[in-house]
């Protein structure tokens, strides 16, 4: 697959934060006991974390259950894509000062439905690629050996 390499790039950190800065909708994995789930939701980028909202319900209740979580977000145009993965941990903002803050964020639900539960993932790491979209090599020419 060598060659790949000069299509697919691997990002900084710095790179995958301005990467994910720039969008809105993320992908959310929990995983309790053998069930893996993933939920999509709105989020911000606050200080170098995540921030989304939730009302009650399975999301919350397996962020409690167990606090380690992947966050995805990608993007592409018809030249270029990307996707960044953050391994991290997630927590409820409890203290009235947290949810002031939070409440201070540019973070709307997208759907007419209450949620009162900010949560908020801390990163242990990021990773990204970004891809150069072009066409296809021809799959059928002579093979190298």
């Amino acid at each position: 697959m060598e060659e790949n390499t000069e299509v697919v790039e691997r990002l900084t950190d710095q790179e995958c934060w301005d990467h994910i800065s720039g969008e809105a909708l993320g992908r959310l994995v929990t995983h309790v006991g053998d069930v893996l789930d993933i939920f999509p939701v709105n989020y911000v980028v606050d200080d170098r974390t995540l921030v989304f909202r939730t009302a009650e319900g399975s999301k919350l209740t397996e962020l409690t259950i167990n606090d380690e979580v992947l966050f995805e977000v990608d993007a592409h145009t018809e030249t270029a894509a990307w996707s960044v993965v953050v391994r991290g941990t997630a927590h409820r903002l409890d203290t009235n000062d947290e949810v002031q803050a939070a409440d201070a964020l540019p973070l709307k639900p997208w759907i007419p439905t209450l949620k009162y539960n900010y949560v908020r993932i801390v990163p242990a790491s990021l990773s990204g690629r970004a891809f150069v979209r072009t066409g296809e090599p021809d799959r059928y020419g002579i093979q190298q050996y």
